[in-house]
């Protein structure tokens, strides 16, 4: 393995804020030489445990070694036609295999792309060509990309759209039920009616599009009845029903799909993030007679569904099935809600519960044990410590308060552990005791 050319954080760092934007944010000032499974190793040797997963794109891990025995395979036989040039195999396989597992409404087809935004962008193109209508729905604190569409989409003005307006109109936000902010079910779905009598009626509605866990909203999940209220509520008024799976996909929550929990079949379902092992691929799964209302040449693009990402894709289902990571997830998700609930518990630290699905976990930093406010800076300051000890953390949340725990479903049990050690300690460190 060839090293790197320059083996210094510090040096590296410098050169990094001369040739690349500050608009692209990089949450460690550390950079990887090398990882594997649930570890990365910087350029000065030192060891870090990865509880972020590349922003929950690892279910898998760092380089399983499937996953690269596939990614071989195809680069000796080609990497690039470009699907709309000349298809290839492992693009029609892959989308056999999510069409038979995605739970959608109706038989399934399935297109590929490379990012999250680009799916969540391509879903609304497809519900408003299929539908005739413009309109579209979506949640307070909901994050659906940074392109255009998709930021007009999110709810949330910073750092996402302060500055780049004006954006895409006609998108309209509801609160989304979160038993945290204090928002019920009830709220939520008197609030969407509030829009369908005052802003936009039922018919001019092509799609709404939610997240089944919000992701960077702070991990906060969808009620099952709200899903289920959704889905009712789209039926009768013809309305695609959008899951956004782009984090919450591919086994993290245990489901492969997280709407699987709740027993709804959305029309629609976007993934990212983990179908592709680490490599760039992210897809449309849906109802194939809405699908194929678009003509030819109305979806695509160069490098979407590339081969060397497909085949990746195909290992990542071989992976999550074979080992049985949906299971895994749930135990996971167990063993860090305990032990999170049991610092809680102890009331010496001004955290909240855990919440989350799976292995999809969060809680808040608060501003004192009986002040309840958000504490976003404190939040900073504990992924600080955690790094200075050698984990690697992200915040989310409305406010930043939350940390978010995404370590890959492949982590054994005692580097899981002892990451959770790290945190313990990272937390008693910077938020004291009561």
């Amino acid at each position: 393995m060839s090293k790197p050319l320059t083996s210094s954080n510090d040096a590296l760092w410098g050169r990094r804020l001369a040739a690349v934007p500050q608009g692209v944010a990089t949450a460690a000032p550390i950079f990887a030489a090398r990882a594997e499974n649930a570890e990365i190793w910087d350029v000065e040797g030192r060891r870090y445990i990865d509880f972020a997963s590349g922003i929950a794109v690892l279910n898998v891990g760092h380089r399983h070694p499937r996953i690269i025995a596939a990614v071989e395979e195809q680069l000796g036989r080609f990497t690039h036609t470009a699907f709309q040039v000349v298809g290839y195999e492992p693009y029609v396989r892959l989308a056999e295999r999510l069409n038979a597992l995605a739970p959608v409404v109706g038989p399934a087809k399935t297109i590929f792309f490379t990012t999250g935004a680009e799916a969540t962008e391509n879903a609304v193109k497809i519900a408003r060509y299929a539908s005739g209508r413009s309109a579209v729905i979506a949640f307070v604190n909901g994050f659906h990309g940074r392109t255009l569409l998709a930021s007009a989409m999110t709810g949330k003005v910073l750092p996402y759209k302060k500055g780049f307006g004006p954006l895409p109109g006609d998108i309209y936000h509801i609160p989304f039920p979160s038993e945290a902010h204090g928002i019920t079910v009830e709220h939520s779905l008197a609030a969407l009616a509030n829009v369908l009598s005052s802003d936009v009626e039922a018919a001019n509605v092509a799609a709404i599009i939610l997240e089944p866990v919000q992701g960077e909203g702070g991990f906060h999940v969808a009620p099952f009845e709200f899903l289920r209220a959704l889905r009712s509520l789209c039926d009768e008024h013809g309305i695609a029903l959008i899951a956004d799976e782009v984090q919450t996909g591919i086994g993290r929550t245990g489901k492969l799909f997280a709407v699987e929990h709740a027993g709804v079949r959305p029309d629609l379902i976007t993934v990212a993030k983990s179908l592709g092992g680490g490599f760039p691929l992210s897809a449309v799964v849906g109802n194939a007679a809405l699908i194929d209302r678009v003509p030819p040449g109305g979806l695509g693009g160069t490098y979407a569904g590339s081969p060397i990402a497909c085949a990746a894709g195909l290992a990542v289902l071989d992976v999550i099935e074979q080992d049985r990571l949906c299971d895994r997830a749930e135990r996971m998700g167990r063993r860090i809600t305990e032990r999170l609930s049991a610092v809680a518990a102890r009331r010496e630290l001004p955290i909240g519960l855990p919440r989350g699905l799976g292995a999809m976990i969060a809680f808040d930093i608060r501003a004192g044990l009986d002040d309840l406010r958000p504490d976003g800076a404190a939040a900073k300051r504990v992924c600080v410590r955690a790094l200075e000890l050698g984990l690697i953390l992200l915040t989310c949340g409305q406010h930043g308060e939350a940390i978010r725990l995404l370590a890959p479903l492949t982590a054994s049990d005692a580097v899981l552990d002892e990451g959770l050690d790290i945190l313990a300690q990272a937390l008693a460190d910077t938020l004291g005791t009561a």
